[in-house]
């Protein structure tokens, strides 16, 4: 029965009082400041030290600034350090890595920061190799199975979702150019006929430098070893992109928005690499795809032969003479032999 004197139920009301008498007030306190913490912490957080973040806060602010303090919004710093750290926070991130979309132009730049000179010497100071101007390859970053009925054309050859990545990057480890909007079923030939790179090359009949298939002992199998020890600069720029950015071994998100983060990674990577930020620990990327981009042209064969026979082998040196000279301007810089001029600048497959 209802009591007269009370409005509701004596046993509503009674828990009412109960609930009043357990009530823990609801405390706010200030968001930790991340950039207080140690180097090494934020390093191993972040990736990126003090300075490494607070540049990037500095880049990002006018895109990411919360226009209000209402409701205790989150710094610049601390959303730059979420999408850097927590992938479960889905709007820091996204806010984040489409303002550094914007900086794509200026800090991937193909062939590189430095001139193409720089570039070549660069690579020639590995092997040996001349004329080099980049390394390329595809790489597949997994993706969980989109939904519709495009999610088949997701699946790779090794049988998982992915998204298909294309990437040359320089002997500094710096990304030059990347193709990121690729299903994972789409071949690495495909992709680089449909690049902008490809509409650099064109007017070139001869641009990619791949191995002999059946090297002879001797110049062609020291020139395959030249080039698989000069290529490799591409394997293990992967490596450390995939290192320092640990989502990138599997995105739980729709393909258009992993796009989006592999390139973001991709300038963040270079950042890091520029500011000379602490390298992680490098694994070796196995090759994605055993099939060449490029096929070879008949003419590809005598391009070999006049890299890898005229000049003496030695190691990792080029010893002077009549042949090597001949069609080429040689200087020696920093004690290292290179060549200046050359009417075809390589890719590396």
């Amino acid at each position: 029965m209802s009591c007269p004197f009370l409005r509701q139920e004596p046993v509503a009301e009674g828990a009412r009082i109960i609930r009043r008498a357990f009530r823990i007030n609801r405390v706010l306190r200030d968001r930790q400041d991340p950039l207080a913490q140690h180097d090494n912490l934020l390093i191993e957080r972040y990736r990126f030290s003090r300075e490494g973040v607070i540049y990037i806060v500095n880049l990002l602010e006018p895109h990411v600034k919360c226009s209000t303090r209402r409701s205790r919004a989150l710094t610049t710093a601390q959303t730059v350090c979420i999408a850097l750290y927590k992938s479960a926070v889905c709007r820091a991130i996204r806010k984040v890595y489409l303002a550094l979309k914007q900086f794509l132009g200026s800090f991937v730049i193909f062939p590189s920061h430095l001139r193409p000179q720089a570039v070549k010497q660069n690579f020639f100071a590995i092997a040996a190799f001349p004329n080099v101007i980049g390394a390329i390859d595809c790489t597949h970053v997994p993706i969980k199975a989109p939904p519709g009925p495009n999610e088949g054309d997701f699946v790779n050859r090794k049988g998982f979702h992915s998204v298909n990545v294309q990437m040359v990057c320089d002997s500094m480890f710096h990304i030059t150019n990347v193709e990121a909007k690729w299903p994972g079923s789409v071949h690495d030939s495909r992709i680089f006929r449909e690049s902008h790179l490809c509409t650099l090359f064109e007017r070139a009949q001869q641009y990619f430098m791949t191995p002999f298939p059946d090297p002879n002992p001797g110049p062609q199998t020291r020139f395959n070893t030249a080039l698989a020890r000069t290529r490799a600069r591409i394997e293990m720029t992967f490596g450390q992109l995939k290192g320092r950015f640990q989502c990138l071994k599997g995105l739980r998100v729709a393909p258009d928005r992993a796009c989006d983060i592999i390139v973001a990674c991709a300038i963040l990577h270079n950042i890091a690499t520029i500011r000379k930020e602490r390298t992680p620990v490098v694994e070796v990327q196995p090759d994605d795809d055993l099939q060449p981009v490029h096929l070879d042209q008949p003419s590809g064969r005598a391009a070999r032969d006049r890299i890898g026979c005229p000049p003496q082998w030695v190691g990792s040196h080029l010893t002077q003479g009549p042949a090597l000279l001949q069609g080429y301007n040689v200087g020696v810089q920093d004690h290292h032999l290179f060549f200046s001029s050359q009417p075809f600048s390589w890719l590396l497959l």
